[in-house]
């Protein structure tokens, strides 16, 4: 992550002593500021990330999950290029999906926009010792939310003060907040923010490997908008995101959303409303993991709610990951 150093110039005419006859007089020119000057600091060896294994200065952060929209409405959508672990699944029977974004190494200044808890998705924001940020909730997620089953931060409560709302998109896809809009209230609320040893690493491998030709997954549902497809980038050893047929772009950098790892998680579903459905995310069952142009098998295990999700290889080995953005997209 880089860092710069602002130099100040300070003009030679800056300050001018005069004297006359009837006094002595004083003139003053203000400080500016050259960007030519600009001077990038050395590389700090910062400790790395839990989850993108990069090191970065917020890898001592507690991780932040924000449950983020999906809808064609809200795009393109803010800070989801910037996670360093994404969680993506199906959240209604005919195939909208819903997505959790991971923040530790950056700290986006809008996230966005956020929208409502799912239960499903609980679980694996315990496992990580995340705040879990939302708007609102399906009704069982909000009881079990209430009743403190994890630090959340929950718009409905902090609406106009942690979430703002966007002029120009329909409701409900414009509460927006940021990261340090979060962080004033997980203090607030005497959260604890710094990481601590609760929370699990990924293994991550040495990125220096031979590369594949396979491509990326494409993952399908009843609606042609919400069908992703990742790309694989040989150049940049990375899969580029698409969505709908478009490239999804994050709406804070105005860059094609990227990601070095890929897992696609297979697991089961049940009817729970005409709405809604409940995602098995506890449990176990196989995976497909991409990266380096390669694709490996595996299965997932998590034992129960609060345990690390982990990535197995067919030996019962954890798989490590290659340093940078992972996503998890859950396939039913």
């Amino acid at each position: 992550m880089r860092r710069y150093l602002i130099k100040y110039k300070w003009p030679l005419g800056g300050l001018a002593l005069s004297v006359v006859i009837t006094g002595l007089f004083f003139s003053w020119n203000s400080l500016t500021i050259s960007s030519e000057s600009k001077a990038e600091l050395p590389k700090m060896n910062y400790p790395a990330s839990n989850f993108s294994g990069e090191n970065c200065e917020g890898s001592g952060n507690r991780p932040l999950a924000v449950m983020v929209s999906s809808d064609p409405e809200a795009r393109p959508l803010s800070a989801i290029g910037q996670a360093d672990l994404v969680f993506e699944m199906p959240v209604t029977p005919n195939g909208v999906t819903r997505m959790m974004a991971v923040f530790q190494c950056e700290q986006p200044a809008e996230i966005g926009s956020v929208r409502s808890a799912r239960e499903d998705f609980i679980p694996l924001a315990l496992g990580i010792n995340a705040v879990y940020a939302h708007f609102g909730g399906e009704k069982t997620a909000l009881e079990e939310l209430n009743g403190g089953v994890i630090d959340n931060i929950d718009g409905l409560k902090y609406d106009g003060t942690i979430y703002y709302r966007k002029s120009g998109i329909p409701r409900p896809h414009n509460s927006f907040t940021s990261y340090a809009l979060v962080k004033q209230s997980m203090i607030t609320n005497q959260y604890e923010w710094k990481n601590s040893n609760r929370t699990p690493q990924y293994p991550h491998t040495d990125p220096a490997r031979t590369l594949g030709v396979q491509a990326g997954p494409t993952l399908y549902t009843n609606l042609t908008q919400f069908k992703v497809s990742w790309q694989y980038d040989r150049v940049n050893n990375s899969y580029l995101r698409t969505r709908g047929g478009r490239i999804e772009l994050d709406r804070n950098t105005n860059q094609t959303v990227a990601a070095k790892n890929i897992v696609v998680m297979n697991t089961t579903w049940s009817p729970i409303s005409k709405d809604y459905l409940r995602v098995k995310t506890v449990g176990g069952g196989t995976i497909k993991l991409y990266q380096n142009g390669e694709v490996v098998d595996g299965t997932w295990e998590k034992k129960d709610d609060k345990a690390k999700l982990i990535f197995y290889d067919v030996n019962h080995k954890e798989l490590k990951f290659v340093p940078g953005p992972i996503w998890v997209e859950i396939a039913i």
